[in-house]
């Protein structure tokens, strides 16, 4: 074996599993971000007046471009794909932008001309975007990657209350009770001594919770068969995209977005896996996203982004292998061709997946504060960075009207709390650390460091000093320490 194979061999990433337990994990990324993959067709559908049919379609289209832009980004060629275990799908950072497509008359097809051009931008000015990986100091990345966790926290709560329901009113007895049942079932199996169960506690919750769901009466799976076994996503089987100006520059506005979300969930990533990115890396992971995005409309879907809430399914198992992740790709192929099995993984009910998703994201959180917790505080503006970028992050989750009565072009940026923290940490991190002194004092960094106490300063007597690091008396005498028993 060549040095050179060796070195690649020895990335944490590149574990290979043997197949059942990789097809069994990569199931696991499936269902934890199935949920979040199937809304944006379903909204955009509903929005373009789509009937029940054709947003199965979207759907489907969905599924299967997210598993060939997941085996990309996993696997890797040239110049495309980071070679980490990010699962790949359509985000919801464009459906507001999208959404205002379709109604102000261009339609899908003038959705999807947006995102074709956009997306063919995006990967021109990739390797530029790429070189920002130097203004990503722990004290940025460690506030991003928790208010990744923070931010998907809503996405959990939103699953226990349900779909189509009040979230005003919260969830009912009957849905917490069942996603409590599905939280304590993660926790007993994540302390199961046996490492393929702990592993895969998440899809084995999901798997109980959904059967327990089933003893409740809380699971339908009447319409599982209704609809085709077998489709192939149909090229340009909404039309022809059409090109408008003002909707391009909409949709390249969620592009600068979907960059900044994806560099943040690479480094995220590679600081839980354990290994190092460069900007060539981040580049080939962001033109992998571009390329997928391009291509995405021609099957009659969107952009694709790397998903956040299986980042923390990669800090709460453990399991680093990219692999594992290009087989959840296959299975997501898969889904798209076969829509039956779409609709069976569909039927989950989603306060299953709500109970797992609390600890799948509070441990993305974790593993931010983990970072944080390496950060120097000492004579810098650190303590500030990360405190007004968490609270200029939480902003759009704590009140998501907040930023209503603002241009469209603020909405877009500022409306998801991942991109507002990283926009607003690294501008800090410019400013107080790259153009300001770096010991510039305020009211946070003037506290003490440190204290000595009372006591040891009251056991010095007349005469006594220190030289060259040790006790002396008045004669010059050295002063033996007495060590307290521990």
């Amino acid at each position: 074996m060549s040095q050179r194979e060796k070195k690649v061999a020895a990335r944490p990433e590149d574990e290979r599993l043997p197949i059942s337990a990789t097809i069994g994990y990569g199931i696991q990324h499936v269902l934890t971000m199935y949920g979040g993959i199937i809304a944006p067709p379903l909204i955009i559908g509903q929005i373009a007046g789509l009937s029940q049919g054709e947003i199965g379609v979207l759907i489907a289209a969905c599924l299967f471009m997210g598993g060939l832009a997941t085996i990309l980004q996993t696997v890797g060629v040239p110049f495309f794909g980071s070679q980490l275990p990010l699962v790949q799908g359509v985000s919801f950072a464009g459906v507001a932008t999208m959404g205002a497509i379709v109604t102000s008359g261009g339609g899908l097809p003038a959705v999807f001309g947006s995102v074709i051009a956009a997306s063919v931008i995006g990967l021109l000015i990739a390797p530029v975007f790429a070189t920002v990986i130097r203004f990503f100091p722990p004290v940025v990345t460690g506030t991003v990657i928790t208010t990744i966790g923070l931010t998907l926290l809503p996405v959990a709560a939103g699953w226990i209350i349900g779909s189509g329901e009040d979230a005003s009113k919260g969830a009912t007895p009957d849905n917490l009770l069942l996603a409590g049942i599905t939280l304590v079932i993660v926790l007993v199996l994540s302390k199961v001594p046996v490492g393929a169960i702990s592993r895969l506690a998440i899809l084995l919750s999901i798997v109980l919770g959904t059967i327990v769901a089933v003893v409740l009466g809380k699971a339908d799976f009447s319409s599982v068969g209704d609809g085709p076994i077998f489709a192939f996503p149909q090229v340009f089987g909404f039309g022809l995209p059409t090109f408008e100006l003002a909707a391009i520059i909409s949709m390249f506005i969620v592009i600068l977005v979907t960059l900044t979300e994806t560099t943040a969930d690479i480094l995220a990533v590679s600081e839980i896996v354990g290994t190092k990115v460069d900007s060539k890396r981040i580049a080939a992971g962001l033109r992998a996203d571009m390329l997928s995005s391009a291509v995405s409309p021609i099957f009659g879907t969107f952009t694709q982004s790397a998903f956040a809430q299986n980042v923390g399914l990669v800090a709460i198992t453990g399991v680093k292998s990219r692999f594992v992740v290009t087989a959840g790709g296959g299975v997501l192929v898969i889904l798209g061709l076969l829509p039956v099995l779409g609709r069976v993984v569909g039927a989950i009910p989603s306060p299953v997946l709500g109970g797992a998703g609390l600890v799948l994201f509070g441990s993305v959180a974790a593993s931010g504060i983990r970072t944080l917790a390496k950060v120097d505080y000492k004579g810098n503006m650190n303590l500030v960075i990360v405190a007004t970028s968490l609270a200029v992050g939480m902003l759009p989750i704590a009140v998501p009207t907040i930023y209503e009565q603002m241009p469209a072009w603020f909405v877009t940026i500022f409306h998801s709390g991942i991109s507002s923290a990283a926009v607003t940490a690294i501008l800090l991190n410019l400013l107080f650390n790259h153009l300001g002194s770096t010991q510039q004092k305020n009211a946070f960094v003037a506290a003490p460091t440190r204290s000595i106490p009372v006591a040891y300063l009251e056991a010095f007597e007349d005469g006594d000093s220190i030289v060259d690091g040790k006790i002396v008396d008045r004669d010059g005498n050295e002063v033996e320490l007495a060590r307290p028993e521990h």
